[in-house]
C-alpha cells in the first residue's frame, strides 16, 4: 500500500538521511497556490540542510511517502480531502479516498517507510476544557507508542499547554527543548512553563533517539525547537489574541476537528497575517533541524 516518489526510493536505496514532512498544510492550512509554495520551501529547507524530504498523503487510497511535483499541485487544489489521524487513515486506503496527514497519521506512515524524523509545525494537545469535553488530540497517544522524533515548535499555542505537558508525562514522551531551559509556544519562543528536558545539539537528539531504540522503549520523543527571534510573535501579544478566538469559538459552539482550523483563521484576522508569516518561519526551522538529526542517525 506504501508507493515512494522517485527522489525518495532512491534515498532509501542509498541510505540517506529521510525527513518525513505532513500535508495537512497543503491541505487545511493555506489556499492555492500559497500552499503548494509553502510545502515546496519547506521541501528545500529540508535538501539545503543535507536531508531528502518525504510528503505523506493518501492519494486514490494509496500511501505515498514523498510527493512529485505534480502530486503535489493536485493536492494543494483538490476538494473533498479528508484529514487523516489514527482513526482515519486504514478507512481512506480502504475506500479509495485522497487524504491529508495530521501529525498522527505521518508519524504512522513514516514508521512503516523506517523514516525516524518528522518535522512539523505544532503538535496537537489537549484542548482547553477538556475536563468537561475530552478533547484530546491523537498526536499525544500516538508520540507514546510510534517511534520517531518529531520535531516542532512545540503545541499550538490555542491549547492548555500544561495539560498537554502532563499528558505527554503520563505516556512516558521525552519532551525536549532545544538550547532553551522553557519550553516555546509555537508562535513564541516562551509559554512560562519549565521543559522537562533540554538538548543543545542534533547529536544529542539522535543519540537520545538511538538510546531509547536500545532500550527497547516504545515511542517517539518529541523536539520542541523555539521559533527564531526575528519572526515570532512574543507570547504577551499573541495570548489576548488566542483568548478571544477561544471564546468566539465557544459562543459558535465550533468543537471537534474544526475548532483548529477556525481559531488559526481568527488569529490570522486578527493579527492581520503575521500568525502564518510566523508558522511558515517556524517550520522551515523545524525542518532544518530535523535534516540535521536525520544526518546524525544515518
Amino acid at each position: 500500500m506504501i508507493h515512494y516518489s522517485p527522489e525518495v526510493a532512491e534515498a532509501r536505496a542509498k541510505g540517506l538521511p529521510l525527513v518525513a514532512l505532513e500535508s495537512t498544510i497543503i491541505t487545511h492550512g493555506m489556499p492555492f497556490p500559497q500552499n503548494v509554495e509553502a510545502a515546496r520551501a519547506v521541501e528545500a529547507a529540508v535538501r539545503a540542510a543535507g536531508a531528502v524530504p518525504a510528503t505523506i498523503a493518501v492519494l486514490d487510497g494509496q500511501i505515498f511517502v514523498g510527493l512529485t511535483d505534480a502530486q503535489l499541485d493536485h493536492l494543494g487544489q483538490a476538494q473533498d480531502v479528508m484529514k487523516l489521524s489514527r482513526a482515519d487513515l486504514a478507512v481512506c486506503v480502504a475506500t479509495g479516498r485522497t487524504g491529508a496527514t495530521t501529525v498522527a497519521a505521518t508519524m504512522i506512515c513514516a514508521e512503516l517507510a523506517g523514516i525516524k524524523v518528522f518535522a512539523t509545525g505544532g503538535i496537537g494537545g489537549v484542548h482547553r476544557g477538556a475536563e468537561l469535553s475530552f478533547d484530546i488530540s491523537a498526536d499525544l497517544q500516538e508520540l507514546g507508542q510510534t517511534a520517531v522524533t518529531v520535531v516542532a515548535a512545540g503545541a499550538k499555542a490555542i491549547l492548555d499547554l500544561p495539560k498537554t505537558l502532563e499528558v505527554l508525562e503520563t505516556l512516558g514522551v521525552p519532551v525536549i527543548a532545544v538550547g532553551q531551559d522553557e519550553l516555546p509556544a509555537f508562535w513564541s519562543r516562551a509559554s512560562g512553563l519549565k521543559a522537562p528536558l533540554r538538548l543543545d545539539t542534533a547529536a544529542e537528539i539522535a543519540a537520545a533517539h538511538r538510546t531509547r531504540a536500545a532500550l527497547g522503549l516504545k515511542g517517539g520523543q518529541l523536539v520542541t525547537n523555539p521559533i527564531p527571534a526575528a519572526d515570532e510573535i512574543p507570547r504577551a501579544e499573541i495570548m489576548p489574541v488566542v483568548e478571544a478566538a477561544l471564546a468566539e469559538a465557544e459562543a459558535q459552539g465550533i468543537s471537534a476537528k474544526a475548532v483548529t482550523p477556525f481559531l488559526l483563521d481568527r488569529i490570522f484576522a486578527a493579527t492581520e497575517g503575521r500568525s502564518l508569516t510566523a508558522n511558515i518561519a517556524l517550520v522551515l526551522n523545524n525542518a532544518r533541524l530535523a535534516a540535521q538529526i536525520a544526518r546524525e542517525l544515518v
